[in-house]
């Protein structure tokens, strides 16, 4: 199995604040995960109100069976269009896969 774990630092954009933007991210995420087979797990969590301004605002929890299947979902047009709408609102990004 791998573990894909991206996570983004959002920003105040399309009229929404940096949490508005994690909502709603969040939803358009909850779409790839019901449309891309390959994605056998997905989860999205967001930053604690409470925790320090320098966390990363979002996290995309994903399990694969295996390097094939992630590579499959990168090119997915669900995942396509999710990267659009993030690239939108994202200003950092940070990513490890790993084998389990």
């Amino acid at each position: 199995m791998i573990k894909h774990i991206v996570m983004f630092k959002l920003k105040e954009a399309n009229s929404r604040s940096e949490y508005e933007n994690a909502l709603e991210a969040k939803e358009r995420f909850n779409k790839v995960i019901e449309n891309v087979k390959e994605l056998k797990k997905g989860e999205v969590v967001i930053n604690s109100s409470d925790a320090p301004e320098s966390n990363y605002t979002i996290a995309l929890l994903c399990d694969f069976e295996n390097i094939d299947a992630l590579n499959a979902y990168q090119v997915h047009p669900a995942h396509k269009e999710f990267g659009a709408f993030i690239a939108e609102i994202k200003t950092d990004r940070a990513c490890i896969d790993y084998e389990y």
